[in-house]
């Protein structure tokens, strides 16, 4: 038995054995990695190798548990065992099999560890290098997005809260159209109370753990009137929701944590279940993700959050960057690691970075850094207009692609999507492939909506918005008309609109349409059962034949609906994908649950060979070798909104931070001193952000700003020769121009968007 001095010697050995295993990570990673036991905040800089640093962690945790944060030494421990492990942890010399044994304490076991993202692509990434890393079982641990946990703990015990477990999920199309019919059965005009607003009302609601009732009683002990007529349509809202068996995306977490708080043996089974529980991109919580979490960390309050509060950049989504900032607070004693090396970005961007976030405030502090060369600098571009502007953009990419770069090494990021018109135009103009994330996602394509609409009502019958999409879809004789007799029987009678269509008959007022309706529900009660005994493959197969849709598609032939019906066969593939990832019991609603909890950055393919477009929202979390800031002029970015607005413009200044840091090698910003934008023309100041960006980082070219009525342009030439500027007489731009020019003679394959 080991003597107190003795036993400190060994846990110090311990900790230097375990820490060879990663050795390859620099000092702050390694401290995070080791540090496994109480509340952990790791402030994560742009690029600094966070995802790394979880997977680590994690298999620390599974392979040594506490080993590398205890005192605690096992009464087995001998003295050959201490020199054994001093030997080992100086050297790495000694048996593996030996110092895994003695270092091991405790190990975690894989469904122990609940690790949340905030995208399916990035859960996705985690699971997969920690396969790679720890084997199949790293596949047992919970991995996922907050939404796909709290579907998966409603699954289980939602009926507590009186729902059904076999509950539809709507996305925000759904939930926008169930708000419209909501503001029309309630006499309430859609110019005065747009549907997007009113539904943003009843999310921060929700987000406040407000339920309808309660909102309502609330808003008219205010007096509010606006607020009331809103608190009305959250009313009828939830109860069509309620009647549909359907959440929405802000009732998955907040019956959740209701399900948490309410139900003390729920409670009790996640917190024993989950001893760490690690939250990535913690800056961009709202406060129920906030409540959620740490209900789940409260059994062992081993509570790991990784974030950077520069990046936090949902305000708009109910996202509170107090959840970080005042992390340290809730949890006393906390330990705190700032990993602030970065592997991404050269000199010049990071110092720039850098230089930008430092006006921000509200903000803990702290300096990226790279061991990288300075690279090239920044270059600011400063157009005549915003066609200027786009040919400029498209003139650099295709200077790098004559040089060897691939399409898909460069992003153009903007503040706002009505940024993107023409930049698109000078990309077709000049054969340049692009993608745009944030168009028309694939799942939100009308005819991939019917398709799974035919599914979800086969999953749950009473959900009558998706049975109003196809009851008609394609078309069976069965008019709006008689949908409309059958929904006011529905109400009438307390029961759903499918159970009103299968039972026709029983209803004189739909005597006419009876064989119709009849004729629609035997169908769907056959292929109802054909879901329960097929493959789900087979049986897709088989509801696209059945209902009638690819024939009506292939009968119209052009070309637009032979590629509807190419879409509608596409959505095989994403059956396909999730049966090889949905482990031992795969199911239409484990499908239709994971489809529906898809977003835009799910979408992007980092080895399509196109320029990327998107928002700078949208870019959070991706990097590209080279960037290009647009509209970066006050009014735009920041927008007009956030000009006078402290918290508004510090939140504008880090999504300047999160878009510069994206760059890897090269990083452009363009503004111009005349823009027309939503119909209108205007001359907008270049944007304060870069006046905040050191001199000695940047280089201007292009025209010189000036203010509003100034006569001249007073063009300036640009450093690069390739790009001479604005020429009256041909309109060439950027060495190319845009008519009867040719471009590099590496051969560019023809432009596609969206």
């Amino acid at each position: 038995m080991l003597d107190q001095e003795q036993k400190l010697r060994f846990s110090k050995a311990r900790r230097g054995a375990i820490a060879r295993e990663f050795a390859h990570l620099n000092p702050e990673q390694q401290r995070a990695v080791l540090a496994t036991e109480g509340p952990l905040l790791l402030l994560a800089g742009a690029g600094s190798g966070k995802t790394t640093v979880l997977i680590h962690r994690i298999a620390n945790l599974m392979k040594y548990g506490r080993g590398s944060d205890s005192p605690e030494v096992p009464e087995r421990v001998t003295e050959d065992d201490l020199r054994f492990l001093e030997e080992y942890a100086a050297s790495g010399a000694g048996d593996r099999a030996r110092q895994e044994a003695l270092c091991r304490l405790e190990p975690a076991a894989p469904w122990t560890i609940l690790a949340i993202t905030f995208t399916n692509k990035a859960a996705g990434e985690l699971k997969e290098r920690l396969e790679r890393m720890l084997g199949p079982a790293a596949n047992d641990i919970w991995a996922s997005t907050f939404h796909s946990a709290c579907v998966r703990i409603l699954r289980r015990d939602i009926e507590k809260l009186g729902f059904s477990s076999s509950f539809t999920i709507y996305d925000t199309d759904d939930s926008l159209r169930v708000v419209k019919d909501c503001l029309k059965d309630l006499n309430i005009d859609e110019k005065q109370f747009p549907p997007r607003s009113v539904l943003g009302y009843i999310s921060r609601a929700k987000d406040a753990m407000k339920l309808a009732e309660e909102y309502l009683a609330d808003c008219e002990r205010a007096g509010d009137f606006r607020l009331t007529k809103i608190a009305k349509v959250y009313v009828e809202y939830q109860r069509r929701l309620w009647e549909a068996s359907a959440l929405d995306f802000d009732d998955i977490i907040l019956h959740t944590v209701r399900l948490l708080q309410q139900h003390e043996d729920v409670r009790a089974f996640y917190q024993r279940k989950f001893r760490y529980v690690l939250i990535d991109e913690y800056q961009d919580t709202n406060n129920l993700q906030y409540l959620l979490a740490s209900t789940l960390a409260g059994g062992y309050e081993n509570f790991c959050v990784v974030g950077d509060d520069d990046q936090s950049i949902y305000r708009f989504r109910g996202a509170t960057i107090e959840n970080i900032l005042s992390f340290e607070e809730q949890y006393k004693g906390c330990r705190v690691i700032r990993l602030e090396e970065n592997y991404r970005s050269t000199r010049h961007i990071l110092e720039a970075s850098n230089a930008v976030i430092r006006n921000n405030q509200g903000r803990k502090g702290k300096e990226l850094w790279t061991r990288a060369g300075e690279g090239e600098k920044l270059q600011l571009y400063t157009a005549m207009n915003e066609n200027d502007e786009a040919q400029y953009v498209a003139a650099r990419i295709l200077e790098d692609y004559s040089q060897g770069r691939h399409w898909k090494d460069h992003a153009v990021l903007y503040r706002m999507n009505a940024q993107s018109n023409q930049v698109e135009q000078a990309f077709k103009r000049n054969g340049i492939p692009y993608r745009i994330i944030g168009g028309t996602r694939f799942f939100d394509r009308a005819e991939v909506k019917d398709m799974i609409a035919y599914l979800a009502v086969l999953n749950n019958p009473e959900d009558d918005l998706r049975l109003t999409r196809i009851i008609n879809n394609p078309p069976r004789g069965i008019g709006a008309k008689t949908v409309e007799t059958a929904q006011e029987i529905a109400r009438r009678e307390g029961v759903s609109l499918f159970a009103v269509i299968d039972n026709a008959r029983m209803y004189p007022e739909l005597d006419r349409a009876a064989a119709k309706l009849a004729q629609f529900s035997g169908m769907m009660g056959e292929l109802a059962q054909q879901a329960q005994t097929m493959p789900l493959p087979d049986f897709y197969e088989e509801l696209i034949a059945r209902t009638g849709y690819a024939v009506m598609l292939e009968s119209k032939n052009t070309v637009e609906d032979r590629t509807r019906l190419e879409n509608v066969r596409e959505l095989l593939t994403s059956i396909n994908g999730y049966l090889e990832n949905a482990g031992e019991e795969p199911s239409l609603a484990g499908f239709l649950d994971e489809i529906a909890l898809y977003t835009d950055l799910d979408s992007h393919d980092p080895d399509q060979d196109c320029v990327v477009m998107m928002t700078m929202h949208s870019a959070k979390g991706l990097e590209f070798p080279v960037v290009f800031v647009v509209g970066a002029e006050e009014g735009i970015f920041p927008g007009i909104r956030a000009i006078g607005e402290t918290e508004e413009m510090e939140e504008e200044r880090r999504l300047c931070y999160v878009a510069m840091t994206r760059a890897k090698e090269k990083l452009y910003l363009t503004c111009a001193n005349q823009r027309m934008l939503f119909g209108r023309t205007s001359s907008n100041r270049p944007s304060r952000f870069v006046d905040e960006i050191p001199t000695e980082h940047l280089e201007r070219s292009g025209r010189t700003f000036l203010d509003p009525g100034v006569g001249d342009w007073g063009g300036i030439p640009s450093r690069t020769s390739g790009y001479g500027g604005y020429q009256r007489g041909e309109q060439s731009y950027g060495g190319y121009a845009a008519r009867g020019s040719e471009a590099p003679q590496r051969p560019a394959p023809p432009s596609y968007g969206g």
